[in-house]
């Protein structure tokens, strides 16, 4: 089942396993069971600590319970774990076997404070990057909390119940049988959504803060990059990041970072953060900027306010939000998103299994979505406003070469239909003889480029007609001691290698703006000898 380096690596790590575990499996006769009958039986080949057994009940079949014997301890998945939730397996079999989790103490102990019967349903897909970190969330919170029960559902395996729950974006997460949220959750947001007073705790603690020397809004490469930059002098440096990792969280492969011939989104985001913890930074993180409101005088303090009410001092910021999914902004979007209108192909494809489907977007991320999609799917639409596609030649001739695939050019979507519940087809404009026109289909996906996160900064700093944070060479922006980087500045080329770059360049111009405005006793205690 899983090839030799693959058996190795995991062969290796059970021996982190402590405690006995069981593998209770419910199978039928289909070739699902079986293959996930093999799998478990090559898993508990690996550690005498480990035993599979067939005894299982479940309704859902393919699927099993990882059990710590002799406990409540357990955690289920419904499905077979492989692709990107091999790692949710392998962590579910090391901490129901007594590995701790990485977690922070304080986080765990909420978790172990939390009262009630939790029972977490996640429908999944195998190739979404987004819902390992729900998944795994979830499956620590058996394990510290025995109260707590989670399922973790391969949807494509399921598609009458994900039809009957009208899932329609993975991750999705039911409590209790109702709805609880979708998307991508980390174990601090799903605790959040749970310890209703945990927000406030939150703000008043990070309001308790002293002022920063430079203070990165955004987790993605361009924070990350300033962040380590600005700790590397030796300065006090704080981090506030809606979700650290940025858009790189959603980003299937990347093959053009130097040095790094491919990697993942969430891989590559994790190696940030792991490298900007390697070092003197206070991370905020699952915290949103509201407001900025400049220095008083040269030289003072710059205050950010948050979401929560928190307010943040820092001597200099550097502003690296990112960029978020352009939408359509045409009625019914809002209304059908996650009821059919999605913004991710990979995560969400396999649900419309079988189904009828429209991509909005000619460029290069529209095409490859079209094309990934045109093999799940009955038939895709691909839906352009310009009179011709905008994507590299070679993905157009390969989405043309494809028979479940329309192409409509010159069109306008002027509508996403549905029934109340679930999206049912769209309505688009012929920009050349402005006739009307109805697609009948089950989803949206919406690839028509980004826009940045800087709607909380009009009126403080200036930004172009874009809403992008204008900047110099040195990453200023028109407010003395406020710095930018990445996707949300005028910087031409949205790229990981450029927003690194850029993240370091306005560490340095702040670090830079720090000497030139702290008196000479400021300078003498703050620069490291060997800067």
């Amino acid at each position: 089942m899983l090839d030799a380096p693959l058996a190795n690596q995991l062969e290796a790590l059970l021996e982190k396993v402590t405690q006995p575990i069981e593998l209770e499996s419910s199978l039928d006769d289909g070739p699902k069971s079986k293959e996930l009958a093999d799998l478990l039986d090559q898993i508990a080949g690996m550690s005498g600590l480990v035993t599979h057994v067939r005894t299982g009940n479940d309704r859902r079949r393919p699927s099993f319970v990882i059990r710590r014997v002799g406990s409540d301890i357990e955690v289920q998945f419904a499905g077979i774990p492989l692709g990107h939730e091999f790692t949710s397996l392998v962590l579910a079999l090391l901490q129901v076997g007594g590995h701790p989790s990485k977690e922070a103490a304080e986080l765990l102990d909420q978790v172990r404070n939390l009262d009630g019967d939790l029972h977490f349903e996640t429908y999944f897909s195998l190739s979404c990057q987004n819902c390992p970190d729900v998944v795994q969330a979830l499956n620590v919170m058996c394990v510290v909390n025995p109260r707590i029960k989670h399922t973790a559902i391969e949807g494509s395996l399921f598609q009458d119940e994900v039809d009957a729950r009208q899932v329609m974006a993975v991750p999705t997460v039911f409590l209790n049988g109702e709805p609880f949220g979708s998307g991508r959750m980390n174990l601090e947001q799903i605790v959040g959504k749970l310890d209703t007073g945990s927000a406030e705790r939150t703000a008043a603690a990070i309001s308790e803060k002293d002022p920063f020397d430079v203070l990165v809004v955004g987790g993605g490469p361009a924070g990350a990059t300033a962040a380590i930059y600005a700790s590397r002098k030796g300065i006090r440096t704080g981090v506030v990041s809606e979700r650290f990792g940025g858009q790189v969280l959603d980003t299937m492969a990347i093959e053009n970072f130097s040095s790094v011939p491919y990697t993942e989104g969430p891989k590559f985001a994790a190696e940030l953060e792991n490298h900007v913890r390697q070092y003197d930074v206070d991370i905020m993180n699952v915290q949103n900027a509201a407001k900025l409101t400049p220095a008083a005088t040269e030289g003072g303090l710059v205050e950010i306010e948050l979401e929560n009410g928190a307010r943040l001092l820092s001597r200099s910021v550097v502003l690296a939000t990112g960029a978020r999914w352009r939408s359509m902004n045409v009625p019914g979007e809002n209304e059908y998103r996650n009821k059919g209108v999605t913004y991710c192909p990979h995560c969400d494809g396999p649900l419309f299994k079988g189904k009828r489907v429209a991509v909005i977007g000619g460029g290069n991320s529209g095409v490859e979505a079209a094309i990934d999609l045109a093999g799940v799917v009955a038939h895709v639409t691909l839906i352009e406003f310009d009179s011709v596609l905008r994507a590299d030649e070679v993905l157009q001739r390969k989405l043309r070469s494809l028979p479940n695939v329309d192409i409509v050019v010159s069109a306008l979507t002027t509508e996403v239909l549905g029934d109340g519940s679930k999206v049912t087809g769209l309505v688009y404009t012929d920009r050349t003889t402005d006739e009307s026109h109805t697609v009948d289909l089950d989803g949206v996906f919406v690839q028509i480029g980004l826009l940045p996160n800087t709607d909380w900064l009009s009126g403080t700093v200036d930004l172009s007609p874009r809403g992008e944070i204008v900047i110099d060479a040195h990453g200023r922006t028109s407010v003395p001691g406020v710095f930018a980087a990445g996707d949300c500045t005028t910087v031409p080329f949205k790229q990981i290698i450029v927003a690194a770059g850029a993240g370091a360049t306005a560490a340095l111009s702040a670090f830079d703006h720090l000497i030139r405005t702290s008196s000479p006793a400021e300078v003498e205690e703050t620069v490291p000898a060997t800067v």
